[in-house]
């Protein structure tokens, strides 16, 4: 039997705006990373990321995107997989609609585009329910706690979203708001990354983080070789502003399968 994948969470997953387009209506792509390291591994891969996911989404509530309603993601997980990876959590603390919030608010013309369709899919900062560290680690404990009890013999792979503002990110320029706002937002994306670090504490029995955060601050907006996308009006309307790039997704699957050589889950190498 070959190894069975199954890849759960939000747009940082999902890839929207990445060609080949799997699921329109999911904003999921067929070169994210999950399909990446299926494909190099040789393994099936059960895909039921969903662009706009909060930590709910995946356990408990269905997700409405344009009128398709996805079940939560858990109800496809498969009990026999292998391998789960999970991303998540950035949307319950509004870290993408942050970004846009600040982005299109800097303008009359974005201003009146958040008004009438919001930001895309990422749930706004001030229409998210105010999680501190704990209270989002406890959510996202939550989760996989859901995903072990479902797949029991599954080796969960928890993966940090990719830095967007980084070492090289030029307030005014790079990004249409103040140093003020830069630090701000990066100060949500410690939060993020430190709650998701304590909700794999004390699970490490099956349970591992995935490190992308710090792996990625030199390819953030504005970097010479970016990982992730700044914004135009063009990649705002394909939904894929303010997500990672192709190269990115590439990157996260290259740490993710030598993570996989490293547990022993598969071959260094292996095609």
């Amino acid at each position: 039997m070959p190894l069975h994948i199954a890849s759960l969470g939000s747009s940082f997953a999902a890839g929207p705006s990445i060609p080949p387009c799997a699921d329109e209506a999911a904003g999921r792509s067929g070169a994210n990373f999950a399909c990446l390291v299926a494909k190099r591994a040789g393994a099936q891969l059960t895909d039921l990321a969903v662009s706009g996911a909060v930590l709910p989404n995946i356990t408990t509530e269905p997700q409405d995107r344009g009128g398709r309603l996805f079940p939560p993601q858990i109800d496809g997980l498969p009990a026999d997989a292998d391998v789960v990876f999970v991303l998540g959590g950035g949307n319950d603390i509004g870290y993408i609609g942050g970004l846009f919030e600040d982005t299109l608010s800097a303008s009359w013309l974005g201003a009146c585009v958040m008004r009438l369709q919001g930001t895309g899919g990422a749930p706004l900062a001030s229409t998210t329910t105010v999680l501190d560290v704990a209270g989002l680690a406890a959510r996202y404990a939550g989760v996989l706690d859901a995903i072990h009890a479902k797949a029991p013999e599954a080796k969960v792979l928890v993966v940090e979203y990719l830095t967007m503002l980084g070492t090289h990110t030029r307030a005014g320029a790079d990004v249409p708001f103040s140093e003020e706002r830069v630090a701000h937002h990066r100060a949500v994306c410690a939060r993020l990354l430190e709650a998701t670090a304590q909700a794999v504490r004390g699970r490490e029995a099956w349970a591992e983080l995935v490190p992308i955060g710090a792996a990625s601050e030199d390819h953030a907006i504005g970097a010479p070789e970016p990982w992730v996308s700044g914004f135009t009006w063009k990649l705002f309307y394909a939904g894929g502003a303010y997500h990672p790039r192709a190269e990115g997704m590439k990157a996260v699957a290259d740490i993710l399968y030598k993570k996989l050589v490293d547990l022993g889950i598969v071959e260094d190498g292996e095609l």
